[in-house]
């Protein structure tokens, strides 16, 4: 077959848009190196792709796998899931503080940080009005 038309390979993909699809995947496998089942020919790797497809020299089922692996993005992870986990709980993991009940609550942390610092506002020290 000198010139594959998209005609020879709907024969096996009837569904244009997923022959288009895997053509497309096999382009990108063949310009990442992946091995040549027919003849280069000087073609371009779309035209290989679809002569792999018409001439079924290419495990379509395999091709169509690595396709959605390619376009996920979001990988499903095996473990339960922890829907209810909230971010203090993250955290106090994180900070290695999951057995401390007697640790007060984060806010109680930080405002004790302050407790003996002196803090004074006076009214001078603020920046004079204009009022006009």
């Amino acid at each position: 077959m000198a010139r594959v038309t998209v005609e020879d390979c709907v024969l096996k993909i009837p569904n244009r848009f997923k022959l288009v699809m895997l053509a497309a995947q096999r382009a990108r496998n063949i310009s990442a190196g992946a091995g040549l089942t027919v003849e280069k020919d000087n073609d371009k790797h779309p035209v290989i792709a679809l002569r792999e497809i018409a001439d079924e020299t290419i495990e379509l089922n395999e091709l169509e796998e690595s396709l959605v692996k390619g376009l996920q993005r979001h990988v499903e992870m095996d473990g339960p899931e922890n829907e209810d986990m909230d971010v203090l709980s993250i955290q106090q993991s994180q900070n290695g503080e999951e057995g401390d009940e007697d640790a007060p609550p984060p806010m109680e942390k930080l405002s004790s940080m302050y407790e003996d610092a002196e803090i004074s506002v006076d009214p001078e020290d603020e920046a004079p009005s204009t009022e006009g």
